[in-house]
């Protein structure tokens, strides 16, 4: 615990970092080092969340230490850590939530090679904030624990858990969904009430469709089921009470569309949905249970609804946050009281994203995060009564917002008419004009979205001198599911072309320099900064490929995501089968003519080390061997700081070496 408390005492009680322009003023970016710019990269935030008690009397925040993510509680009166969790091994408290005044229920997530990001383990830990040891009280490894603690041996470990809802009347009890994995059958939820304390359940309600997620009302009932057929369509039910049979109101396979409850009005006497549209972007509809008509409230002509704005008080739906360009807020009634309080602060705070993180239960402090394209994040607490706002503490003291570079939102008309939107960022201070430009495609690549915030890499890159582009090619999510679709089996062909004319836009409008251009991308990214060297071997001066997929063919016979029914039918839908070779950057480095840097981690399971070996190969078989550097125990995504380092330094130095003037 001391150790931990070193960690986070001084970012509490410092006052330069209380307040984002109280920070220590900085050269502009574009002369930044190399090295400066990769320490900003690699130099873990010191925390990632963090949320206040329902007295106010304690804070409890999300902390990384090393390839960890541990969970410290501290009083808010003198900032001392009363209470810590931490596991070992690369383990990651990927969530928690305060279910009564003092105790604290929080999941976590494990490393696995074959993800960036930490993957859930399906378990329920308690924590008290005043000390009081961690137990888990539900998944696999419950079973596990001592005979000693009756807490943990009442689960027999069988059953995947998850924290569905706090239940904000009841301060006994939580709601968590759970299942148990047949071999070659699909999940069958259940929704259980547990013990906060005991860690026993009981089943509330059974899903009517596999892979369910539930939505109870605010007295605690299930109400509504959304799960997966075979096919992945998505299947919505409902049902009135706790004693009625399920009704099924939506089925994807029959309508096309998906109905997605997010919550009900404080009163529960409406339900709302937020619903895809065939064509164009999806809706928040409105649900009233007693004559189950459906009105729509909220339609963006451009947008998705991106973030569910709630009701601090009893996380009724109030609002969407749309993410196309600068975030913006739609509320179902501009006079509710939060929507005044978020105008309030975002006059305060202009340029900035002002999020409501968490309040006291009587509603009178509120933690809210302010954060923007050059600001990781500042934590402030409003008072909702005095109406002031009391600096808390930033997330990244090292950062100095006034001398970030900006994102602007853009918008390009692909070859076919398509409008595209994404974001270009300048390097501070520089004349947009016949700038060296780097393309960095997003991976994923379905339903992932570029939108304006806070991106290290972005910033170190622009540090440097280079402008950035984020394109969002059809395929991405936020835009409606039709531009999903339309970049099915579109690998390598229209989701390049998106790409290409960008750049070409790029070109067009003075900002680039059409000799200094570089696509730099990882995962998918990777995969489409080699492809657009195969298909426009004059446009790009180089291009960086990491954690890549190469070989179609390859990734779609051996892909970790094709280990499941539904992993197989999303290939088969959007990756296809037909003429792979022709879309593999493997097949076709002959056609690569300009310098290549590749990296990979040697334990990747879902773009392994094998496809980057072989495009080193085919690449070098081609006369153009490419820079190459494998991080043995690295995974999709590279944890070790050492490693970061290496591969950001590594990376800055190729682009230097490439784009330099009249190189």
């Amino acid at each position: 615990m001391p150790k931990l408390r070193c960690l986070l005492f001084p970012l509490l009680v410092a006052p330069a970092l209380l307040h984002a322009q109280g920070k220590a003023a900085g050269s502009p970016l574009a002369s930044t080092s190399i090295e400066t710019a990769v320490e900003r990269v690699v130099r873990q935030v010191a925390f990632e969340d963090i949320s206040i008690s329902p007295t106010g009397e304690y804070l409890a925040a999300t902390v990384p230490k090393g390839e960890r993510t541990v969970l410290a509680v501290l009083r808010r009166s003198d900032k001392t850590v009363t209470a810590l969790f931490e596991m070992e091994g690369k383990t990651h408290v990927t969530d928690f939530e305060w279910a009564s005044e003092t105790r604290l229920l929080l999941t976590i997530g494990q490393r696995f090679d074959r993800l960036e990001r930490p993957s859930p383990t399906g378990e329920v830990f308690a924590l008290d904030a005043t000390g009081r040891g961690a137990e888990i009280l539900a998944g696999p490894r419950a079973a596990q624990a001592p005979s000693a603690s009756n807490i943990r041996a009442r689960d027999d470990g069988g059953s995947f858990v998850f924290l569905v809802d706090t239940l904000r009347n009841d301060p006994k009890n939580v709601l968590v969904s759970a299942y148990s994995v047949t071999a070659g059958s699909e999940p069958q939820t259940r929704a259980e009430r547990m013990d906060i304390e005991t860690g026993r359940r009981r089943v509330v309600a059974r899903a009517p469709v596999a892979r369910a997620e539930f939505l109870a009302d605010h007295a605690g009932v299930v109400r509504f089921a959304t799960g997966f057929d075979s096919e992945n369509h998505s299947i919505t039910y409902y049902r009135p009470d706790d004693a009625a049979d399920w009704q099924q109101i939506n089925h994807e396979g029959e309508t096309g569309r998906t109905v997605w409850p997010v919550g009900f009005s404080s009163d529960n006497t409406t339900a709302y949905f937020s619903v895809s549209h065939r064509s164009g972007p999806g809706a928040i509809e409105a649900f009233d249970v007693a004559t189950s008509e459906r009105r729509e409230i909220l339609r963006d002509p451009v947008a998705d609804p991106g973030v569910i704005i709630r009701d601090l008080r009893d996380g009724s739906p109030i609002g969407v946050r749309y993410l196309d360009a600068l975030p913006r807020i739609a509320w179902f009634d501009p006079a509710h009281p939060s929507a005044r309080a978020q105008r309030s602060l975002e006059a305060a705070f202009p340029g900035h994203k002002v999020t409501f993180r968490s309040a006291t239960t009587d509603g009178r402090l509120q933690l809210v995060v302010v954060s923007s394209d050059r600001n990781p994040g500042d934590y402030y607490l409003y008072d909702n009564v005095a109406k002031t706002v009391d600096p808390l503490l930033s997330s990244a003291q090292w950062i100095d917002p006034t001398v970030m570079a900006e994102m602007k939102p853009i918008t390009v008309e692909a070859r076919d008419g398509a409008t595209l939107r994404g974001f270009l960022t300048v390097p501070r201070g520089a004349d947009p004009k016949a700038l060296p430009l780097i393309v960095h495609p997003h991976g994923g690549p379905f339903n992932i979205q570029d939108v304006w915030r806070y991106e290290d890499e972005v910033q170190m890159l622009a540090s440097q001198g280079y402008a950035v582009l984020q394109v969002n090619f059809r395929g991405s999510g936020g835009f409606g599911d039709s531009f999903v679709d339309a970049g099915a089996r579109q690998w390598g062909r229209r989701m390049q072309d998106d790409l290409t004319d960008a750049t070409r836009w790029a070109i067009a409008q003075g900002i680039a320099d059409p000799s200094r251009i570089c696509m730099v991308g990882s995962s998918y990214g990777a995969y489409a900064s080699l492809m657009g060297a195969v298909r426009e071997p004059d446009l790009y001066r180089c291009v960086v490929g990491n954690i890549g997929v190469y070989d179609l063919e390859m990734w779609r016979r051996n892909s970790d995501v094709g280990e499941t029914r539904s992993g197989r039918t999303y290939i088969e839908e959007f990756v296809g089968s037909d003429d792979l070779d022709a879309v593999s950057p493997v097949k076709q480095a002959s056609a690569i003519r300009v310098p290549v840097f590749l990296a990979a981690g040697g334990l990747d399971e879902r773009t392994p080390k094998a496809h980057t070996e072989a495009m080193a190969r085919a690449l070098t078989a081609a006369g153009n061997p490419p820079e190459l550097v494998i991080y043995p125990t690295e995974g999709h995504g590279y944890y070790a700081p050492e490693n970061r380092r290496d591969y950001y330094t590594r990376l800055l130095t190729f682009l230097a070496k490439h784009l330099a003037q009249g190189d």
